[in-house]
Protein backbone atom coordinates (compact mmCIF):
# COMPACT_ATOMS: atom_id res chain seq x y z
CA UNK A 1 0.00 0.00 0.00
CA UNK A 2 0.98 3.41 -0.89
CA UNK A 3 0.50 7.00 1.15
CA UNK A 4 -1.07 9.70 -0.86
CA UNK A 5 3.21 10.93 -1.47
CA UNK A 6 3.95 7.34 -3.48
CA UNK A 7 6.07 7.09 -0.56
CA UNK A 8 5.90 3.08 1.02
CA UNK A 9 4.89 3.67 4.71
CA UNK A 10 7.52 2.76 7.13
CA UNK A 11 6.34 -0.75 7.66
CA UNK A 12 6.57 -1.90 4.16
CA UNK A 13 9.94 -1.12 3.59
CA UNK A 14 11.13 -2.83 6.66
CA UNK A 15 9.09 -5.87 5.39
CA UNK A 16 11.24 -5.29 1.93
CA UNK A 17 14.04 -5.21 3.74
CA UNK A 18 13.92 -8.01 5.95
CA UNK A 19 16.67 -9.82 4.21
CA UNK A 20 19.09 -7.23 3.99
CA UNK A 21 22.20 -7.21 6.11
CA UNK A 22 23.02 -3.93 7.60
CA UNK A 23 26.06 -3.73 4.84
CA UNK A 24 24.34 -4.10 2.19
CA UNK A 25 22.73 -1.33 -0.14
CA UNK A 26 18.62 -1.64 -1.14
CA UNK A 27 19.19 -3.45 -4.38
CA UNK A 28 18.04 -6.60 -6.09
CA UNK A 29 20.20 -9.60 -5.96
CA UNK A 30 19.80 -11.69 -9.37
CA UNK A 31 18.68 -14.89 -9.11
CA UNK A 32 18.37 -18.31 -11.40
CA UNK A 33 20.06 -18.61 -14.85
CA UNK A 34 21.37 -15.21 -14.49
CA UNK A 35 23.06 -15.56 -10.82
CA UNK A 36 24.43 -19.54 -12.37
CA UNK A 37 26.26 -17.51 -15.19
CA UNK A 38 27.72 -14.99 -13.08
CA UNK A 39 28.73 -16.88 -10.25
CA UNK A 40 30.27 -19.37 -12.77
CA UNK A 41 32.05 -16.39 -14.74
CA UNK A 42 33.29 -15.28 -11.60
CA UNK A 43 34.75 -18.76 -10.41
CA UNK A 44 36.07 -19.47 -13.88
CA UNK A 45 38.30 -16.32 -13.35
CA UNK A 46 39.48 -17.14 -9.83
CA UNK A 47 40.26 -20.85 -11.56
CA UNK A 48 42.38 -19.11 -13.89
CA UNK A 49 44.25 -16.83 -11.67
CA UNK A 50 45.27 -19.33 -9.08
CA UNK A 51 45.74 -21.56 -11.67
CA UNK A 52 48.45 -19.31 -12.56
CA UNK A 53 50.47 -18.87 -9.84
CA UNK A 54 52.04 -22.44 -9.88
CA UNK A 55 51.08 -23.62 -13.06
CA UNK A 56 54.68 -22.52 -14.34
CA UNK A 57 56.36 -24.84 -11.43
CA UNK A 58 56.98 -28.25 -13.70
CA UNK A 59 57.57 -25.67 -16.97
CA UNK A 60 60.10 -23.64 -15.48
CA UNK A 61 63.31 -25.82 -16.84
CA UNK A 62 61.76 -26.21 -20.42
CA UNK A 63 60.96 -22.37 -20.30
CA UNK A 64 64.79 -21.60 -19.41
CA UNK A 65 66.17 -23.96 -21.98
CA UNK A 66 64.28 -22.47 -24.60
CA UNK A 67 65.44 -18.59 -23.91
CA UNK A 68 69.01 -20.52 -22.50
CA UNK A 69 68.32 -17.94 -19.16
CA UNK A 70 69.23 -19.84 -16.42
CA UNK A 71 69.51 -16.67 -14.48
CA UNK A 72 66.53 -15.38 -14.58
CA UNK A 73 64.17 -18.23 -13.16
CA UNK A 74 63.86 -16.64 -9.85
CA UNK A 75 62.44 -13.84 -12.10
CA UNK A 76 59.43 -15.49 -13.67
CA UNK A 77 58.13 -16.44 -10.22
CA UNK A 78 59.16 -13.28 -8.66
CA UNK A 79 57.90 -11.05 -10.78
CA UNK A 80 54.68 -12.57 -10.91
CA UNK A 81 54.04 -12.39 -7.32
CA UNK A 82 55.79 -9.17 -6.84
CA UNK A 83 53.15 -7.12 -8.50
CA UNK A 84 50.35 -9.48 -7.40
CA UNK A 85 50.77 -8.23 -3.85
CA UNK A 86 51.87 -4.59 -4.10
CA UNK A 87 48.96 -3.56 -6.04
CA UNK A 88 46.52 -5.65 -3.57
CA UNK A 89 45.55 -2.53 -1.72
CA UNK A 90 45.42 -0.41 -4.36
CA UNK A 91 42.74 -2.51 -6.62
CA UNK A 92 40.86 -2.17 -3.36
CA UNK A 93 40.43 1.35 -3.08
CA UNK A 94 39.80 1.89 -6.95
CA UNK A 95 36.84 -1.29 -6.27
CA UNK A 96 35.50 1.47 -3.48
CA UNK A 97 35.40 4.37 -5.58
CA UNK A 98 34.41 2.99 -9.06
CA UNK A 99 31.85 0.55 -10.64
CA UNK A 100 32.87 -2.62 -9.41
CA UNK A 101 31.88 -4.58 -12.90
CA UNK A 102 34.03 -2.43 -15.33
CA UNK A 103 36.69 -2.42 -12.50
CA UNK A 104 36.72 -6.07 -11.83
CA UNK A 105 36.62 -6.45 -16.33
CA UNK A 106 39.91 -4.46 -16.57
CA UNK A 107 41.22 -7.08 -14.04
CA UNK A 108 40.13 -9.90 -16.03
CA UNK A 109 41.60 -7.91 -19.55
CA UNK A 110 45.03 -7.11 -17.67
CA UNK A 111 45.69 -10.73 -16.80
CA UNK A 112 44.36 -11.40 -20.39
CA UNK A 113 46.92 -9.24 -22.04
CA UNK A 114 49.95 -11.07 -19.86
CA UNK A 115 49.38 -14.34 -20.73
CA UNK A 116 49.10 -13.64 -24.29
CA UNK A 117 52.60 -12.12 -23.59
CA UNK A 118 53.89 -14.69 -21.07
CA UNK A 119 52.51 -17.47 -24.35
CA UNK A 120 53.78 -15.66 -27.22
CA UNK A 121 56.81 -14.33 -25.61
CA UNK A 122 59.94 -14.33 -28.38
CA UNK A 123 62.31 -14.21 -25.13
CA UNK A 124 63.18 -14.17 -21.38
CA UNK A 125 62.49 -10.74 -20.54
CA UNK A 126 59.41 -10.64 -22.51
CA UNK A 127 58.55 -13.24 -20.66
CA UNK A 128 59.28 -11.94 -17.62
CA UNK A 129 57.03 -8.53 -18.54
CA UNK A 130 54.02 -10.59 -19.41
CA UNK A 131 54.39 -12.47 -15.64
CA UNK A 132 54.09 -8.76 -13.98
CA UNK A 133 51.45 -7.42 -15.95
CA UNK A 134 49.25 -10.63 -15.64
CA UNK A 135 50.12 -10.88 -11.88
CA UNK A 136 48.86 -7.06 -11.81
CA UNK A 137 45.28 -8.10 -12.96
CA UNK A 138 45.53 -11.38 -10.95
CA UNK A 139 45.43 -9.18 -7.58
CA UNK A 140 42.32 -7.31 -9.16
CA UNK A 141 40.78 -10.58 -9.57
CA UNK A 142 41.75 -12.18 -6.09
CA UNK A 143 39.71 -9.07 -3.64
CA UNK A 144 37.42 -8.14 -6.94
CA UNK A 145 36.32 -12.18 -6.74
CA UNK A 146 35.27 -11.98 -3.32
CA UNK A 147 33.73 -8.06 -3.49
CA UNK A 148 31.74 -9.51 -7.19
CA UNK A 149 30.17 -12.11 -4.59
CA UNK A 150 28.79 -9.33 -2.13
CA UNK A 151 27.12 -7.36 -4.84
CA UNK A 152 25.07 -10.02 -6.10
CA UNK A 153 24.89 -13.16 -3.11
CA UNK A 154 22.52 -11.56 0.27
CA UNK A 155 24.69 -12.23 3.35
CA UNK A 156 23.17 -14.99 5.06
CA UNK A 157 23.97 -17.06 1.59
CA UNK A 158 27.32 -15.85 1.02
CA UNK A 159 29.05 -18.32 3.23
CA UNK A 160 28.30 -21.31 0.87
CA UNK A 161 29.37 -19.30 -2.13
CA UNK A 162 32.42 -18.15 -0.98
CA UNK A 163 33.30 -21.59 0.59
CA UNK A 164 32.97 -22.39 -3.62
CA UNK A 165 35.80 -19.61 -4.37
CA UNK A 166 37.87 -21.30 -1.89
CA UNK A 167 37.76 -25.07 -3.15
CA UNK A 168 38.39 -23.54 -6.01
CA UNK A 169 41.28 -21.70 -5.36
CA UNK A 170 42.75 -24.62 -3.58
CA UNK A 171 41.88 -26.92 -6.38
CA UNK A 172 43.91 -24.94 -8.64
CA UNK A 173 46.72 -24.24 -6.86
CA UNK A 174 47.67 -27.41 -5.74
CA UNK A 175 46.28 -29.43 -9.80
CA UNK A 176 48.51 -26.11 -11.49
CA UNK A 177 52.14 -28.07 -11.79
CA UNK A 178 49.64 -31.25 -13.24
CA UNK A 179 48.23 -29.39 -15.72
CA UNK A 180 52.18 -27.51 -16.44
CA UNK A 181 53.54 -30.89 -16.49
CA UNK A 182 50.67 -32.66 -18.83
CA UNK A 183 50.88 -29.10 -21.42
CA UNK A 184 54.56 -29.31 -21.29
CA UNK A 185 55.58 -32.79 -22.02
CA UNK A 186 52.39 -33.48 -24.81
CA UNK A 187 52.52 -30.30 -25.98
CA UNK A 188 54.58 -26.90 -25.35
CA UNK A 189 54.71 -25.16 -22.01
CA UNK A 190 53.30 -21.74 -24.28
CA UNK A 191 49.66 -23.47 -23.85
CA UNK A 192 50.45 -23.03 -20.05
CA UNK A 193 48.93 -19.51 -21.10
CA UNK A 194 47.24 -19.87 -23.61
CA UNK A 195 44.90 -21.84 -21.86
CA UNK A 196 44.06 -18.23 -19.74
CA UNK A 197 42.60 -16.79 -23.14
CA UNK A 198 39.72 -18.56 -24.16
CA UNK A 199 38.03 -19.19 -20.75
CA UNK A 200 39.32 -15.87 -19.64
CA UNK A 201 37.16 -14.04 -22.47
CA UNK A 202 34.31 -16.53 -22.34
CA UNK A 203 34.09 -15.14 -18.40
CA UNK A 204 34.36 -11.69 -19.23
CA UNK A 205 32.21 -11.86 -21.71
CA UNK A 206 28.93 -13.43 -19.96
CA UNK A 207 30.01 -11.29 -16.93
CA UNK A 208 29.68 -8.34 -19.50
CA UNK A 209 26.38 -8.94 -20.46
CA UNK A 210 24.67 -10.27 -17.50
CA UNK A 211 26.16 -8.31 -14.76
CA UNK A 212 24.34 -5.12 -13.38
CA UNK A 213 26.14 -3.26 -10.67
CA UNK A 214 25.09 0.50 -9.20
CA UNK A 215 27.80 2.77 -9.46
CA UNK A 216 28.83 4.94 -6.32
CA UNK A 217 27.05 8.34 -7.23
CA UNK A 218 29.71 11.34 -7.28
CA UNK A 219 29.66 14.36 -8.55
CA UNK A 220 34.29 14.92 -7.80
CA UNK A 221 36.06 16.49 -9.91
CA UNK A 222 38.98 14.37 -11.23
CA UNK A 223 41.53 16.05 -9.43
CA UNK A 224 39.24 15.12 -6.49
CA UNK A 225 39.19 11.16 -7.45
CA UNK A 226 42.81 11.07 -8.64
CA UNK A 227 43.17 12.72 -4.51
CA UNK A 228 40.40 9.70 -3.03
CA UNK A 229 42.79 7.23 -4.48
CA UNK A 230 45.68 8.12 -2.40
CA UNK A 231 49.03 8.94 -5.02
CA UNK A 232 50.84 9.97 -2.34
CA UNK A 233 50.71 6.71 -0.57
CA UNK A 234 50.72 5.18 -3.60
CA UNK A 235 54.24 6.55 -4.55
CA UNK A 236 55.72 5.44 -1.61
CA UNK A 237 53.78 2.19 -1.00
CA UNK A 238 54.62 0.53 -4.00
CA UNK A 239 58.64 1.17 -4.51
CA UNK A 240 58.56 0.01 -0.51
CA UNK A 241 56.57 -3.44 -0.82
CA UNK A 242 58.59 -4.02 -4.26
CA UNK A 243 61.96 -3.33 -2.12
CA UNK A 244 60.20 -5.61 0.66
CA UNK A 245 59.78 -8.39 -1.61
CA UNK A 246 62.58 -8.36 -3.43
CA UNK A 247 64.48 -9.07 -0.01
CA UNK A 248 62.56 -11.72 0.73
CA UNK A 249 63.12 -13.04 -2.84
CA UNK A 250 66.56 -12.72 -3.15
CA UNK A 251 68.14 -12.86 0.68
CA UNK A 252 70.01 -16.27 1.26
CA UNK A 253 69.30 -17.72 -2.02
CA UNK A 254 70.68 -14.86 -5.02
CA UNK A 255 72.81 -12.74 -2.13
CA UNK A 256 73.40 -13.89 1.56
CA UNK A 257 71.52 -11.59 3.56
CA UNK A 258 74.41 -9.63 4.87
CA UNK A 259 75.01 -8.52 1.34
CA UNK A 260 75.10 -4.77 0.72
CA UNK A 261 71.93 -4.68 -1.94
CA UNK A 262 70.11 -7.11 0.48
CA UNK A 263 70.50 -4.99 3.54
CA UNK A 264 70.12 -1.89 1.22
CA UNK A 265 66.99 -2.86 0.34
CA UNK A 266 65.65 -3.87 3.71
CA UNK A 267 66.44 -0.21 5.04
CA UNK A 268 64.80 1.48 1.79
CA UNK A 269 61.37 -0.76 2.81
CA UNK A 270 61.38 0.10 6.39
CA UNK A 271 61.84 3.56 5.47
CA UNK A 272 58.99 3.78 2.85
CA UNK A 273 56.42 1.61 4.62
CA UNK A 274 57.01 4.11 7.39
CA UNK A 275 56.16 7.19 5.40
CA UNK A 276 53.55 5.02 4.20
CA UNK A 277 51.93 4.47 7.45
CA UNK A 278 52.26 8.40 8.28
CA UNK A 279 50.56 8.78 5.46
CA UNK A 280 47.73 6.75 5.69
CA UNK A 281 47.10 8.24 9.42
CA UNK A 282 47.70 11.62 7.68
CA UNK A 283 45.11 11.32 4.64
CA UNK A 284 42.82 9.30 6.80
CA UNK A 285 39.75 8.92 4.54
CA UNK A 286 40.90 9.32 1.65
CA UNK A 287 43.81 6.75 2.88
CA UNK A 288 44.65 3.83 0.94
CA UNK A 289 43.81 1.81 3.87
CA UNK A 290 41.74 4.10 6.24
CA UNK A 291 43.24 4.08 9.57
CA UNK A 292 39.31 3.46 11.23
CA UNK A 293 39.12 0.38 9.05
CA UNK A 294 42.49 -0.70 10.24
CA UNK A 295 42.41 -0.28 13.69
CA UNK A 296 38.83 -2.08 13.49
CA UNK A 297 39.57 -5.16 15.85
CA UNK A 298 38.02 -7.93 13.81
CA UNK A 299 39.41 -6.58 10.79
CA UNK A 300 43.04 -6.37 12.65
CA UNK A 301 43.17 -9.71 14.21
CA UNK A 302 41.52 -11.16 10.56
CA UNK A 303 44.02 -9.90 8.43
CA UNK A 304 46.91 -11.56 10.92
CA UNK A 305 44.65 -14.56 10.78
CA UNK A 306 45.40 -14.24 6.85
CA UNK A 307 48.88 -13.58 7.23
CA UNK A 308 49.54 -16.73 9.01
CA UNK A 309 47.24 -18.90 7.12
CA UNK A 310 48.80 -17.84 3.66
CA UNK A 311 52.05 -18.90 5.37
CA UNK A 312 50.86 -21.95 6.70
CA UNK A 313 49.23 -23.18 3.25
CA UNK A 314 51.94 -21.97 0.43
CA UNK A 315 54.43 -23.25 2.86
CA UNK A 316 53.26 -26.85 2.65
CA UNK A 317 51.85 -26.31 -0.73
CA UNK A 318 55.74 -25.81 -1.60
CA UNK A 319 57.56 -28.12 -0.08
CA UNK A 320 55.32 -31.30 -0.03
CA UNK A 321 55.71 -31.64 -3.50
CA UNK A 322 59.67 -31.50 -3.12
CA UNK A 323 59.43 -34.35 -0.32
CA UNK A 324 57.81 -36.70 -3.08
CA UNK A 325 59.97 -35.79 -5.71
CA UNK A 326 63.09 -36.27 -3.22
CA UNK A 327 62.10 -38.76 -0.57
CA UNK A 328 59.90 -41.01 -2.63
CA UNK A 329 61.28 -40.52 -5.90
CA UNK A 330 58.24 -39.30 -8.02
CA UNK A 331 57.84 -37.15 -10.76
CA UNK A 332 56.57 -33.34 -10.97
CA UNK A 333 53.25 -35.26 -12.24
CA UNK A 334 53.17 -37.81 -9.53
CA UNK A 335 53.95 -35.62 -7.05
CA UNK A 336 50.74 -33.45 -8.30
CA UNK A 337 48.64 -36.73 -7.82
CA UNK A 338 50.35 -37.64 -4.62
CA UNK A 339 48.73 -33.98 -3.26
CA UNK A 340 45.29 -35.24 -4.33
CA UNK A 341 44.72 -35.86 -0.37
CA UNK A 342 44.79 -32.65 1.04
CA UNK A 343 42.92 -30.94 -2.27
CA UNK A 344 40.07 -32.88 -2.16
CA UNK A 345 39.31 -32.88 2.15
CA UNK A 346 40.02 -29.22 1.39
CA UNK A 347 37.14 -29.35 -0.97
CA UNK A 348 34.98 -30.77 1.22
CA UNK A 349 35.66 -29.04 4.18
CA UNK A 350 35.18 -26.09 2.29
CA UNK A 351 31.82 -26.66 1.08
CA UNK A 352 30.47 -28.41 3.87
CA UNK A 353 32.05 -25.40 6.55
CA UNK A 354 30.10 -22.97 3.80
CA UNK A 355 26.78 -24.69 4.13
CA UNK A 356 27.07 -24.96 7.84
CA UNK A 357 27.49 -21.35 8.40
CA UNK A 358 24.96 -20.29 5.81
CA UNK A 359 22.63 -22.11 8.20
CA UNK A 360 24.02 -21.44 11.86
CA UNK A 361 25.22 -17.84 10.75
CA UNK A 362 28.38 -18.02 12.89
CA UNK A 363 31.97 -17.68 11.30
CA UNK A 364 34.42 -17.24 14.32
CA UNK A 365 34.30 -21.29 15.27
CA UNK A 366 35.54 -22.45 12.75
CA UNK A 367 38.46 -20.47 12.07
CA UNK A 368 39.42 -21.87 15.48
CA UNK A 369 38.75 -25.44 14.28
CA UNK A 370 40.34 -24.35 10.94
CA UNK A 371 44.04 -23.35 13.29
CA UNK A 372 43.70 -26.62 15.57
CA UNK A 373 43.20 -28.52 12.33
CA UNK A 374 46.14 -27.48 10.84
CA UNK A 375 48.74 -27.36 13.76
CA UNK A 376 47.94 -30.96 14.12
CA UNK A 377 48.46 -31.99 10.42
CA UNK A 378 51.35 -30.00 10.21
CA UNK A 379 52.62 -31.24 13.28
CA UNK A 380 52.03 -34.68 11.90
CA UNK A 381 53.54 -33.62 8.53
CA UNK A 382 57.20 -32.53 10.45
CA UNK A 383 56.85 -36.57 11.31
CA UNK A 384 58.08 -37.40 7.55
CA UNK A 385 60.64 -40.45 7.32
CA UNK A 386 62.40 -41.85 4.05
CA UNK A 387 59.99 -44.74 5.12
CA UNK A 388 56.82 -43.15 5.65
CA UNK A 389 54.15 -45.00 4.48
CA UNK A 390 51.16 -43.76 1.99
CA UNK A 391 48.76 -44.38 4.68
CA UNK A 392 50.56 -42.05 7.20
CA UNK A 393 51.07 -39.20 4.42
CA UNK A 394 47.96 -39.55 2.99
CA UNK A 395 45.63 -39.41 6.28
CA UNK A 396 48.21 -36.45 7.30
CA UNK A 397 47.64 -34.53 4.29
CA UNK A 398 43.90 -34.84 4.70
CA UNK A 399 44.05 -33.55 8.53
CA UNK A 400 45.95 -30.25 7.33
CA UNK A 401 43.46 -29.99 4.09
CA UNK A 402 40.69 -29.94 6.18
CA UNK A 403 41.71 -27.41 8.71
CA UNK A 404 42.43 -25.27 5.91
CA UNK A 405 39.13 -25.48 4.09
CA UNK A 406 37.87 -24.63 7.23
CA UNK A 407 38.72 -21.04 7.93
CA UNK A 408 40.66 -20.26 4.37
CA UNK A 409 37.46 -17.67 3.65
CA UNK A 410 36.72 -16.90 6.81
CA UNK A 411 38.68 -13.88 7.13
CA UNK A 412 36.96 -12.15 4.09
CA UNK A 413 33.69 -13.02 5.79
CA UNK A 414 34.04 -11.21 8.82
CA UNK A 415 35.35 -8.33 6.83
CA UNK A 416 31.83 -8.22 5.14
CA UNK A 417 30.13 -8.99 8.64
CA UNK A 418 31.61 -5.54 10.18
CA UNK A 419 32.58 -3.57 7.77
CA UNK A 420 29.42 -1.28 6.03
CA UNK A 421 29.33 -2.22 2.02
CA UNK A 422 31.78 0.98 1.11
CA UNK A 423 34.58 -0.56 3.27
CA UNK A 424 34.36 -3.88 2.24
CA UNK A 425 36.47 -3.49 -1.35
CA UNK A 426 39.12 -1.97 1.31
CA UNK A 427 38.77 -4.58 3.88
CA UNK A 428 38.68 -7.69 1.32
CA UNK A 429 41.97 -6.52 -0.47
CA UNK A 430 43.61 -6.32 3.32
CA UNK A 431 42.89 -10.03 4.02
CA UNK A 432 44.14 -10.82 0.24
CA UNK A 433 47.60 -8.54 0.90
CA UNK A 434 47.81 -10.32 4.27
CA UNK A 435 47.62 -13.54 2.76
CA UNK A 436 50.03 -13.32 -0.09
CA UNK A 437 52.14 -11.07 2.25
CA UNK A 438 52.41 -14.24 4.18
CA UNK A 439 53.29 -16.51 1.50
CA UNK A 440 55.91 -14.26 0.79
CA UNK A 441 57.24 -13.88 4.15
CA UNK A 442 56.82 -17.60 5.00
CA UNK A 443 58.17 -19.31 2.01
CA UNK A 444 61.45 -17.18 1.85
CA UNK A 445 61.61 -18.56 5.64
CA UNK A 446 61.05 -21.81 4.67
CA UNK A 447 63.39 -22.18 1.99
CA UNK A 448 66.42 -21.14 3.73
CA UNK A 449 65.94 -23.08 6.63
CA UNK A 450 65.48 -25.78 4.21
CA UNK A 451 68.82 -24.80 2.33
CA UNK A 452 70.75 -24.25 5.52
CA UNK A 453 70.06 -27.48 6.90
CA UNK A 454 70.23 -29.46 3.64
CA UNK A 455 73.79 -27.53 3.40
CA UNK A 456 75.02 -28.27 7.11
CA UNK A 457 73.91 -31.88 6.55
CA UNK A 458 75.18 -32.98 3.01
CA UNK A 459 78.22 -31.48 4.40
CA UNK A 460 78.97 -34.62 6.97
CA UNK A 461 78.39 -36.75 4.42
CA UNK A 462 81.95 -37.96 2.78
CA UNK A 463 82.69 -38.57 -1.05
CA UNK A 464 79.25 -36.05 -1.68
CA UNK A 465 79.44 -32.97 -3.72
CA UNK A 466 77.03 -30.30 -2.28
CA UNK A 467 76.98 -28.02 -4.57
CA UNK A 468 76.18 -30.55 -7.72
CA UNK A 469 73.41 -32.32 -5.41
CA UNK A 470 71.94 -28.61 -5.03
CA UNK A 471 71.86 -27.94 -8.67
CA UNK A 472 70.56 -31.55 -9.29
CA UNK A 473 67.37 -30.98 -7.63
CA UNK A 474 65.02 -33.06 -6.25
CA UNK A 475 64.11 -34.89 -9.20
CA UNK A 476 68.14 -35.59 -9.82
CA UNK A 477 69.23 -37.27 -7.02
CA UNK A 478 68.61 -40.80 -8.12
CA UNK A 479 70.99 -39.91 -11.38
CA UNK A 480 74.03 -38.60 -9.63
CA UNK A 481 74.14 -40.05 -6.16
CA UNK A 482 75.65 -43.49 -5.89
CA UNK A 483 73.49 -46.51 -4.51
CA UNK A 484 75.37 -46.70 -1.62
CA UNK A 485 75.54 -42.47 -0.45
CA UNK A 486 71.69 -42.50 -1.55
CA UNK A 487 70.35 -43.40 1.98
CA UNK A 488 72.22 -40.67 3.77
CA UNK A 489 71.51 -38.13 0.70
CA UNK A 490 67.50 -39.13 1.50
CA UNK A 491 68.05 -38.57 5.25
CA UNK A 492 69.53 -35.15 5.13
CA UNK A 493 66.70 -33.93 2.44
CA UNK A 494 63.96 -35.24 4.70
CA UNK A 495 65.97 -33.73 7.68
CA UNK A 496 65.80 -30.38 5.98
CA UNK A 497 62.23 -30.98 4.72
CA UNK A 498 61.09 -31.64 8.27
CA UNK A 499 62.68 -28.44 9.53
CA UNK A 500 60.28 -26.53 6.85
CA UNK A 501 57.56 -28.30 7.37
CA UNK A 502 58.17 -26.84 11.55
CA UNK A 503 58.15 -23.27 9.70
CA UNK A 504 54.44 -23.88 8.31
CA UNK A 505 53.95 -25.47 11.86
CA UNK A 506 55.07 -22.52 13.58
CA UNK A 507 52.63 -20.26 11.04
CA UNK A 508 49.52 -22.70 12.39
CA UNK A 509 49.57 -22.28 15.66
CA UNK A 510 50.23 -18.46 15.43
CA UNK A 511 46.83 -18.41 13.68
CA UNK A 512 45.35 -19.03 16.52
CA UNK A 513 45.95 -16.34 18.46
CA UNK A 514 45.20 -14.18 16.21
CA UNK A 515 41.45 -15.70 15.75
CA UNK A 516 40.91 -14.71 19.58
CA UNK A 517 40.17 -11.05 18.92
CA UNK A 518 38.13 -11.54 16.29
CA UNK A 519 34.18 -10.06 17.33
CA UNK A 520 31.40 -13.47 17.43
CA UNK A 521 29.46 -12.07 14.69
CA UNK A 522 26.18 -13.79 13.45
CA UNK A 523 25.74 -13.16 9.57
CA UNK A 524 21.51 -14.29 10.07
CA UNK A 525 21.49 -11.89 12.91
CA UNK A 526 22.68 -8.95 11.14
CA UNK A 527 20.53 -9.28 8.55
CA UNK A 528 17.43 -9.16 10.57
CA UNK A 529 18.58 -5.80 12.55
CA UNK A 530 17.77 -3.97 9.10
CA UNK A 531 20.08 -1.33 7.49
CA UNK A 532 21.31 1.00 9.95
CA UNK A 533 21.67 4.45 8.64
CA UNK A 534 25.40 4.88 9.04
CA UNK A 535 25.98 1.69 7.03
CA UNK A 536 23.56 2.92 4.03
CA UNK A 537 25.18 4.66 0.86
CA UNK A 538 22.98 6.94 -0.89
CA UNK A 539 21.26 4.71 -3.17
CA UNK A 540 23.29 4.89 -6.56
CA UNK A 541 22.20 4.23 -10.19
CA UNK A 542 21.88 1.20 -11.67
CA UNK A 543 24.29 0.66 -15.07
CA UNK A 544 25.34 -1.59 -17.77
Amino acid sequence: MESSTGEKPVGDLEMAHTNSSPNETKNEFPTGKKLFLILLSNALAMFLVALDRTIIATAVPHISDQFHSLNDIGWYASSYLITSCATQLIWGRIYTFYNVKYVYLAAVGLFEVGSVVCGAAPSSDTFIVGRAIAGLGSSGIFSGSMILITHVVPLHKRPMFVGMIGSIFGISSIIAPLLGGAFTDKVTWRWCFYINIPIGVVAGIVLAIFLRLPSPTTSASISKQITRLDPFGTLVFLPGIVCLLLTLQWGGSTYPWNDGRIIALFVVAGILLIIFVCIQIWRQEDATVPPRIIIQRSIACSALYSFFLGGTMISLIYFLPLWFQAIKGATPLHSGIDNLPLVLSLVVATIIVGAVITNTGYYNPWMFACSTFMSIGAGLITTFKTDTSSAKWIGYQVIFGLGLGMGMQQAGLAAQAVLSKKDVSTGVSIMFFAQSLGGALFICIGQAVFSNNLTQSLGKISGIDTEIILKAGATGLRHIVPGVLLPMVLSSYNTALSKAFIVALAAACFSIVSAIGVEWKNVKGLEHGGPSPENVPETPTEVV
